[in-house]
């Protein structure tokens, strides 16, 4: 079977591109004038220009202000005054658009046109403004109340033969109390199919780091990283993915910290940069390394190279035994004896194979572990989206138990979340494989049975409404239809539903892809004020270092019929659930009951309203920090996985994984510009080796079809993309998503995980027949 794309809607693209492009190299530093230009040309052109002006004053402050609704890296523990960047500036100001996407917007448009349009435009129409439903009859939405949306999502469900029948989504920019109230609505409604953007991102970090720690959560804070002597940054271009990290990077150099970064591709991350904030260096142009070494690896090459590292130290110990911690080896681990036979057993040739990386220059690295008392081994998506992430992160966890850097100040594993409040969705319940210990205390609190079995994650939720077993879909946040593998797979999917439910705050793809019958309720925004009958409320979020902290909203709702998340998940709960005992009502009104509740079922939360409201908020306590493994044998576990034997794609094959631009936030694209690669007007591009390109006969910008190979023999292929030179090892490509997903099929997920291996592809790039596409 093909899969393909030879042209239709422009799927997860930006503005249709205009014919002028272009491809430099970018010599400039991270972040500094260039990022303030950007920043003014985002004011400049904002729905409303003042508000978004008065953000850069609110945003991530702790006296009244509201969280960045972007991605997770904590705040400043010292109360930074402009702790933001150029990311963050953009998803607000996308935020404080007008709500122009109002019934005579949708009356003037059918489904059908709308699928048409590329993604940035359906994005650029503004804010959604009141709650629609699908008329197939005319193809359009159409106004429909609170009440009687409500009435649907209850009556639809409570028609189901099973509530197994239902899957219940959630996207990361959701509030800890909207998180524990929807759970408690699904938990309620009798399943467990809770499906979240971690089964997509970051769900083998989770799995990895409790199985060898006890915890599915990083260990470090900020502090942490004030008093590192390394810092380790594996799979992450941190310029885009998550700026505000470059402030710190830049003060552990300055202090003499030895900066490592490990990936595919050099970006400019990984070399200096001009923090906005430092105005002195701003006015003088003085840059600051954020890089000290680059290590470039093969796709999916992290573990061998880390297992070198591991041989490495090893072989040291042998001549000086104080290299290997062995104190804290004998007290607090389980498993070395295991682990040092199978490195020591893998030859160099597998290691530098396996990697791409060469042995001097793994050794250089392993020395430069050796020298440094204080480690932090930092990681994304680079790292979990293949088929071997759960091992790769083990990986990360071994090289860190060797020396003791786990549980000490300036050390340990610290993984990169991607959107404001992932982490805080699965701690606050938002997980289809939940702890019986989570069951019990919900049970006890709430005065319900919650099921047991475990439910569906976001893959096989996708493969269950495709089957039919999933009928009805809800989704919080997020864009779900272009966030998923295998788009074509997945839009059959959506519709074959017999109703699918949005809570959105502004008009994307997933609207467009729906059931039978489907909802699109508009929510606030993290800017919005939220006003109940108990007054103004605040949210709470958890960063990607498990501070909790909370968040107000700065300015009026875009419209006057938006809801709360709280409130619009109340009135599901209440529509689908009349018998309840819970007090939905209740808990709208005030926050602070939902607060009071969630402090009695989780652990970390006790005293919940008071420290929310601490400057800076709290931090959940770690365990494994202080050295308290909460694994089965109460030690920190040493994995011996063997080595992975899938990063060789093959002859004339490539290892393909999907990357971010610049100016992109997650499925939101600003523009078709990638400044930090030099790439402008574009997106349709496969980066390659030089090398690679040459020996298929393509020059810079050439035509190229673009094939995969899924692992169950099936194929897929986008038409007519553009190749684009780029430093890379052989055998390596790279391309955007969200319009490369379709090259991941359904059955292209980890074993370990259940993720998708979207950074993990094997392709054939081909020039394109000058006739088109051959399908």
């Amino acid at each position: 079977m093909l899969g393909g794309v030879p042209g239709g809607p422009a799927l997860g693209r930006g503005p249709a591109p205009d014919g002028r492009y272009s491809r430099h190299e970018y010599d400039h530093p991270a972040a500094g004038w260039g990022a303030a230009r950007s920043v003014a040309r985002v004011l400049e052109r904002a729905g409303e220009p003042p508000e978004g002006f008065r953000a850069l004053f609110v945003m991530n402050h702790e006296d009244g202000g509201f969280d960045c609704p972007g991605c997770a890296w904590p705040d400043d523990p010292d109360g930074l005054h402009l702790d933001l960047c150029e990311n963050g500036v953009k998803h607000v100001t996308w935020e404080l658009a007008p709500a122009k996407a109002d019934s005579g917007f949708f009356a003037a448009h059918t489904v059908t046109e709308l699928a048409g349009w590329n993604d940035h435009d359906l994005e650029a129409v503004g804010r959604l403004a009141e709650p629609l439903s699908y008329n197939s009859a005319t193809d359009k939405y159409e106004p429909i109340s609170w009440q009687d949306a409500f009435a649907l999502v209850g009556s639809t469900l409570q028609g189901l033969g099973s509530p197994h029948q239902a899957s219940f989504y959630t996207s990361g920019r959701l509030s800890n109390e909207a998180t524990f109230l929807y759970q408690l609505w699904v938990r309620e409604f009798g399943t467990n199919n809770l499906p979240d953007c971690s089964n997509m991102c970051h769900e083998a970090s989770g799995r990895a780091l409790t199985a060898a720690l006890g915890t599915g959560k990083g260990t470090v804070d900020l502090r942490d990283w004030e008093a590192a002597d390394a810092i380790w940054v594996l799979g992450d271009n941190a310029a885009s993915n998550a700026p505000r990290m470059l402030t710190w990077l830049a003060e552990a150099d300055r202090r003499g910290a030895q900066l490592i970064h490990i990936n595919p591709l050099i970006e400019a991350a990984s070399r200096r940069t001009i923090v906005p904030h430092e105005l002195a260096d701003m006015a003088t142009f003085r840059t600051t390394r954020v890089g000290t070494m680059s290590v470039q690896v093969r796709i999916g090459g992290d573990m061998a190279l880390l297992r070198g590292v591991a041989k490495a130290v090893f072989e040291a110990a042998e001549k000086d035994p104080d290299v290997l911690d062995r104190d804290f080896i004998e007290r607090y681990t389980r498993g070395i004896d295991s682990y040092r036979a199978v490195v020591e057993a893998t030859p160099w040739s597998d290691l530098v194979e396996g990697s791409g990386v060469a042995e001097p220059d793994i050794r250089h690295l392993a020395n430069s572990y050796m020298a440094s008392e204080r480690v932090i081994i930092a990681w994304c998506l680079g790292v979990t989206q293949h088929e071997h992430g759960v091992d790769t992160v083990r990986e990360i966890v071994n090289l860190l138990l060797l020396r003791g850097n786990i549980g000490r100040e300036g050390a340990g594993p610290c993984p990169v979340r991607g959107h404001s409040n992932v982490q805080g969705n699965r701690t606050c319940g938002i997980d289809h494989r939940p702890p019986a210990e989570f069951l019990d205390r919900l049970a006890e609190v709430c005065g319900f049975e919650p099921p047991r079995e475990h439910g569906l994650g976001t893959v096989a939720t996708i493969e269950a409404m495709r089957r039919g077993d999933i009928k009805v879909f809800v989704a919080l946040g997020g864009n779900f239809a272009l966030a998923a593998p295998d788009l074509v797979y997945t839009f059959e999917a959506l519709r074959n539903c017999e109703l699918t439910v949005q809570v959105s705050t502004k008009l994307n793809r997933s609207h467009l892809v729906h059931g039978r019958r489907a909802l699109i309720l508009p929510c606030l925004g993290r800017t919005d004020k939220d006003r109940q009958a108990g007054g103004e409320q605040g949210v709470t979020v958890e960063d990607a270092m498990s501070m909790v902290h909370i968040s107000l909203g700065m300015k009026e709702p875009a419209s006057p019929h938006l809801r709360s998340e709280c409130a619009i998940i109340a009135g599901m709960a209440q529509a689908t659930l009349p018998g309840s005992a819970t007090p939905w009502q209740w808990y709208v009104e005030d926050y602070d009951r939902i607060r009071d509740t969630m402090a009695r079922v989780l652990d970390g939360f006790e005293e919940f309203n008071t420290r929310a409201r601490h400057p800076h908020g709290f931090r959940i306590r770690q365990l494994a920090r202080d050295r308290v493994f909460q694994t089965p044998s109460g030690r920190a576990e040493f994995s011996p996985a063997p080595l992975p034997d899938d990063v060789d794609p093959g002859s004339r094959r490539l290892m393909l994984a999907t990357i971010r631009s610049h100016d992109q936030f997650n499925t939101t694209i600003y523009s078709n510009d990638d400044r930090y690669r030099g790439l402008k007007g574009l997106r349709t591009v496969i980066f390659m080796n030089e090398g690679d390109m040459r020996d298929r006969g393509l020059e810079q910008f050439s035509l190229v079809d673009v094939r995969s190979f899924s692992k169950d023999g099936t194929e897929r292929a986008v038409y007519g993309y553009r190749a684009v030179g780029y430093d890379l090892l052989p055998g390596c490509a790279a391309g955007y998503m969200p319009e490369l997903n379709v090259l991941c099929g359904i059955a292209d997920v980890s074993t370990q995980s259940e993720q998708p291996v979207t950074k993990h592809l094997v392709v054939e790039v081909t020039p394109s027949p000058p006739t088109g596409p051959a399908q």
